[in-house]
């Protein structure tokens, strides 16, 4: 861990007197301008030296995160993650400085920080780049005075650094994660209303728990089914936008003066006079070849759209089997032998836990609060199965 500390003249300044500044240091690329402006508190209150020493716990714990991530990452995301190590260990000089004395021993880091380390050395997902993203959004620098304005600066672009990474992540897992968090939502909402409202009607529970099961499995196959043609046709719209070799094969047959080859590239996007070159250079009217690629495939954008579809075999999977696991759920106080009212709040109970676990994990996943979005989840799922309730009550009293 660097430590950029200053040398001083062994005679103190007069206390009127202005700190000599230090030469800034060289910049380097991914780095934060360097810290030229010291904030030195002459007497630090106990509620200062406690709140920096608090600050130094974090900083390390902080550092020590992104060197976790950056083990298990290579090439380019592996120095991206050294870097912002690197610049944590800056402020942990600047904390340092400011104590001197007062440091003693090592605190403890924030409860936050110390789960942010633990996910990290033992799992290094997209999930601890999405926490870290947030930890890094909510820095008390921007409220702190003994904070510099870099280091300020710093912390908001940690914030936008660490969503690139996240971003990366997300993109990575976004089609098979998709289908299975949204399976289970589906499963979790739509089997508890259909519990709930035939239980309102006044049926026995074995037929409850029949109807769950068949909801369930009617659920499981129709969600799988739908996302194998969701994502399979999404793929086949990629595919079809690929060239094929045609213009290699059909240009020495076409007729110098009268072809149609300028239009596919026109066709393509190219400017005309890019086209009527392309089109000569395939003619074998110029003999170079100076840019092939433009006719045996498109130009690849930054990332891999198939890579964020995600595979059909594997979305369909992820959400038959998580719309199932979700869809269960419900049944379970039947499955166990309960009956009545207690089995439909033990469900409902049990459903508004899974819920509010999904929740947050898209929150987490999305850069926003866990909480606010579990809370969400909540409030969708219980108010469709209260609806079923109701409408269930409805049906039964006419049937009766």
């Amino acid at each position: 861990m660097q430590k950029h500390q200053e040398s001083h003249s062994s005679s103190s300044p007069a206390p009127d007197s202005t700190p000599e500044k230090t030469t800034p240091e060289e910049f380097v690329p991914g780095n934060a301008a360097p810290d030229t402006t010291d904030v030195l508190p002459a007497a630090p209150t106990s509620s200062d030296i406690r709140r920096w020493r608090q600050y130094l716990a974090d900083e390390r714990a902080e550092a020590a995160v992104y060197r976790e991530l950056a083990q298990r990452r290579d090439g380019e995301e592996r120095q991206i993650l050294l870097a912002l190590a690197e610049a944590e260990g800056r402020h942990e000089a600047h904390w340092l400085k400011l104590l001197g004395e007062h440091a003693g021993m090592p605190k403890a880091a924030s409860a936050r920080s110390q789960f942010l380390g633990f996910l990290a050395r033992n799992f290094g997902s997209v999930f601890v780049l999405a926490l870290a993203q947030r930890a890094e959004g909510r820095s008390p620098y921007g409220t702190e005075p003994a904070a510099t304005p870099a280091m300020v600066a710093d912390e908001q672009i940690h914030e936008e650094v660490v969503r690139g990474l996240a971003t990366r992540g997300r993109n990575r897992l976004s089609g098979t994660f998709r289908a299975a968090v949204f399976g289970a939502n589906d499963g979790l909402v739509s089997n508890l209303s259909l519990v709930m409202g035939m239980a309102a009607t006044g049926v026995p529970s074995p037929v409850v728990l029949m109807s769950g099961v068949a909801g369930l499995l009617a659920g499981a196959l129709s969600m799988g089914a739908g996302e194998y043609v969701s994502v399979r046709s999404q793929r086949e719209l990629l595919n079809a936008t690929l060239p094929t070799q045609a213009t290699l094969t059909a240009a020495p047959s076409l007729d110098i003066e009268h072809n149609e080859l300028v239009l596919v590239y026109l066709a393509r996007g190219m400017t005309r006079k890019a086209a009527e070159h392309r089109a000569a250079e395939r003619m074998g009217v110029f003999s170079c070849d100076c840019d092939p690629s433009l006719s045996l495939q498109p130009e690849k954008p930054a990332t891999d759209d198939h890579e964020s579809v995600g595979s059909a075999w594997g979305a369909a999977l992820s959400s038959f089997c998580f719309f199932a696991s979700g869809a269960i759920v419900p049944i379970l106080p039947f499955i166990f032998g309960m009956t009545g009212v207690a089995a439909l709040l033990v469900a409902g109970v049990l459903v508004g836990i899974a819920l509010l676990a999904t929740g947050a994990v898209v929150g987490l996943l999305s850069g926003t609060s866990p909480l606010s979005r579990g809370l969400r989840q909540l409030a969708i799922g219980l108010g469709a199965a209260a609806a079923t309730y109701g409408l269930g009550l409805l049906f039964g009293a006419a049937i009766v």
